[in-house]
Formats: C-alpha cells, structure tokens, sequence
C-alpha cells in the first residue's frame, strides 16, 4: 500500500502502483471506515502481468515437482504465524467474525497442504507391451499462464481453490481479488513473496471489469477460475470458452435443507442457523430454505425462530458477536427488499431482521436473522439467490416430495437432510441433484483433497476447485507410444 493508501500490484517479484485512471474506496462494512482505495488496472497493465507471467512460465515448468512444492511449505508456514493478522483483515473489510476469519484462513491453509502432496498427484499412468514392443504412457504437463477472479465473500480462502495446485503443478498465475476486499490478498502476497516464489510465478492485479475482461480477452492466459453470482459465472464461462480457454466457473446458489420428524431436533436447528446467519448469509453454502415434513413442521419452526432472534448481531471485531453486516448498502437494500417481497407474496414474518440499529455502529450495513414462513415454492424468495441472513420455511408431507421440490430448482450447490433414519439419508444422498449433500450438516463444505462440486446453474465447466480436480484442470495430458526396435541398441 502507498502512503497515500492506495493498493499496488505484485508483478514479476515486485510491488508496481497501478497508473488506473479509476480507484474505488474499501470500506469497512460495519463502520463505513475507508481502509484503503484499490485501482481499476487497466488493460495494458493486465498485458504487462500476464506478459511477465508468460516469461516466467518456462523456467518454472522445469522446476522439479519436489522443488516446486518447497515455497508451499514455507508460505504454510508463514499463513499459521500470521493467521490472527490476516482473519482480522478479513472482518474488517468483509464484514464476518473473527472467529469465521479464522474458520476461511485455516481453510486456505489446508488447501496449500494438500497442494503440496503434487509429486504424488500429478503421477501419469504407464502401460507395458500394447503391442509388441510397444510401450504407452500419459503425463500431465503444466498449461501455462491460469487467472484467478475471486469474489468478496471469502477473500483469503477462494483463491487458494486454486493458487497452490496451479503453480505446484508448473503454471504461474494471476489473481484478481475482488474490488470489494483487495486487502486480504495483498497481506498474502507479501507473504507469497517471502515464500520465495521466483518472479513471475504468482502475480497479483486488483481491479473490476475492466481488468476481468482484459484477463478472459489475454492470448497468454490458458486457463480462468471463478467463483461470484451465477449470472457473471456463465459471463465469464461464455467470454472464456470464446476465446479458447479452459474455465471453471462457480456460481450461485439456493441450497435447500430438509427436516425429518425423526430428527434430533435441537441439534437440527443449531446446525441450520449456524449455515443460514452464518457469515451474514453471504456465502455459497449457507442453507436458504428449510423443507419440514410431516410433524417436523411446528417444532422446528418455533425453535428456529427463536434461534434467529437470539443470534447476536454486531461488529465482528467485538466480543460474543455472531453475525456481521453485509457487504454494502447496496447489499443491505436489496436483502430488505427481498424480505419485503416475500411477505407481499404471502409468506409469514416469524422473524423481521429488517431496519436493524447496532448501537455504536448505526451506519453499519446490518441485516438481523429473518425467518419467512410458508413460502411458496415458486415464489421469488424460494428461488432467488438473496445472499443475507434470510431463511425460507416450506412444509411438504413426504420425502420423495420435498426431493422433487429440491430438484425442481435452478441450481444444484447444496442440500442437507437432517434425520436419524439411514434409509432416508441413502435415498436423499442417491436423488438429490446437487454437487454437495450434508447428512445431518449445514455447511457441506468438501476438504481440500475433495472438490468443491456444483451443479446445474451452481457450476459452469466441468472440473471444480480444490483436490484432484484442481491438479487435473491445471495440467493437460500428454499420450506417448513407444517403440525401441531391440537392433536400434547397441550391445553391452
């Protein structure tokens, strides 16, 4: 950061101010305190890292996998020293807990462990004698320059989906935080830079569309990771595959979770609002719709309504805070336009987290847990993606009912099935059409050595983040047949 408090790139192994013409104010959520400006990098300078990157690629490519690995174990290293620093970055400029800051750094953390098993992963497979004195093999070999274009809701952990397989694997990369929350990035990269990554290996340029698509227009650039709203994954899947990249694009979500009679009640709704309130509702996995069958109905939704208006709303940064604000006005307005909408289309207010007031923080962008009840199915609160702490109730009387109503939706990132009854967990697990299935969970979140799945409108692309999905999307593979006639050798 300059002294004036403007953000700089990393590129090429060095700090670079951006001559962007356009700088936009990072804001603390909570407080409306301006932490930083972040330049809009233009195109040309996007050329210049990408350019950088390129030149960097063919040294790094031949760097053996053992030693690729050896800047992974010190960046690891130096993410758990600095783990309280970076988490306290995140709250104050994405608006969740402290205690979730940490949860999304340990998270990232195990993503750079798992990166560095690479020598095993990124193994071939050998085939002797296909034919006579024929041999076969495959190897996987690096693509190149890969971009990152990561989303405000998870600022240290979504990057590192992808960061430590691309380059373990033998690409150089480029990151693009979002405009939102450049700050948690810029703390990585000097941590990135003290790993000992040679230069041009990783690279860092903030910016907004302007530099997104100069990154999906760049003819260096092999390879795009997202993760944001639907609506621009499929932009971004769209632009990219035009111009003959590989891209994988995550996008939004309505995850369903589904309530038994049979299950452990209290359980059940502690888990729900943990995913529906936590992180304010702003992340991809938090539960929207909560589906009760039979007598589940009435149990649950007292007790879940009251776990809403207990949840304790406020600055992440204080002591006993549950839940943090949103990530702007904007975000804020829309969110209560929503509930709005919602009971105007006949659902039930159990609970109203609308026109909140934090004491000491009365410019925050505060939304309270809300609970909506007797949602319609087809209504614009059951299947639009709202990103706050809202929770939609439906009842239907039966299992295979409630998992046609999940199929029946637009997306396909999460469902959950709260029961004691292993017959219904098979069956949920076997017919629910979606990328990540909790069994008495609320946040299916996959480790790090499995991928982040996703379907339907949830996932463009076909191989996800994290595990060996990441290692098999940032390397291509490579068929040799082999023939060594025996009178080619010389005798010894």
């Amino acid at each position: 950061m300059n002294n004036n408090g403007t953000l700089l790139n990393y590129v090429n192994g060095q700090w670079r101010p951006s001559r962007a013409a356009e700088h936009l104010d990072v804001v603390n959520p909570a407080t409306q305190e301006r932490l930083a400006q972040v330049p809009l990098t233009p195109a040309e300078e996007v050329d210049e890292a990408a350019q950088a990157a390129a030149a960097a690629f063919p040294g790094w490519r031949r760097v053996p996998p053992t030693e690729r690995i050896q800047p992974l174990f010190r960046l690891k290293r130096l993410l758990e020293e600095n783990l309280d620093e970076l988490a306290r970055t995140i709250t104050e400029e994405c608006g969740k807990t402290l205690a979730e800051s940490r949860g999304e750094m340990q998270r990232a953390i195990e993503n750079v462990e798992t990166a560095a098993g690479i020598p095993t992963l990124i193994m071939g497979d050998f085939v002797e004698d296909i034919a006579h004195g024929i041999d076969e093999l495959m190897i996987r070999q690096p693509l190149g320059v890969c971009a990152i274009i990561a989303p405000f809701n998870f600022p240290g952990m979504i990057p590192f989906w992808f960061m430590p397989y691309a380059v373990a694997c033998g690409n150089t990369v480029l990151v693009k935080p979002s405009e939102r929350v450049p700050l948690t990035m810029q703390k990585v990269f000097a941590l990135l830079d003290e790993a000992g990554f040679p230069p041009g290996v990783v690279n860092l340029v903030n910016g907004a569309r302007e530099t997104v698509d100069a990154l999906l227009a760049h003819p260096d650039i092999r390879a795009i990771s997202f993760v944001g709203s639907s609506r621009v994954a499929r932009y971004v899947y769209a632009q990219g595959a035009a111009y003959g990249k590989r891209v994988q694009a995550q996008g939004g979500a309505k995850n369903p979770v589904l309530v038994l009679p049979d299950a452990d009640m209290e359980m059940a709704t502690r888990i729900i609002a943990d995913s529906a309130f936590g992180c304010a509702g702003q992340r991809c996995l938090a539960a929207s719709l909560a589906i009760t069958v039979g007598e589940a109905r009435h149990t649950f939704a007292e007790a879940i309504a009251d776990a809403a208006a207990q949840r304790v709303t406020g600055y992440g940064l204080d002591e006993g805070v549950q839940m943090g604000p949103l990530i702007t006005p904007r975000s804020k307005g829309y969110v209560e336009e929503m509930i709005a909408r919602g009971a105007g289309e006949g659902a039930e207010l159990l609970v109203d987290g609308r026109n909140a007031r934090i004491p000491g923080y009365e410019q925050g962008n505060f939304v309270r847990p809300t609970i909506l009840q007797n949602v319609h199915p087809e209504s614009a609160v059951a299947t639009t993606e709202i990103f706050g702490p809202v929770l939609g109730l439906l009842h239907v009387d039966s299992v295979d009912e409630a998992i046609r109503l999940i199929n029946s939706g637009q997306y396909g990132n999460m469902a959950c099935l709260f029961t004691t009854s292993g017959a219904a967990a098979r069956q949920f697990r076997y017919e629910a059409e979606v990328g990540n299935v909790g069994i008495n969970l609320g946040v299916a979140a996959p480790m790090a050595f499995f991928p982040f799945s996703g379907w339907k409108e949830s996932f463009f692309g076909t191989l996800h983040g994290q595990g060996k999905h990441a290692v098999e999307f940032f390397t291509q593979t490579k068929v040799v047949v082999e023939r060594w006639p025996k009178e080619w050798s010389r005798t010894f």
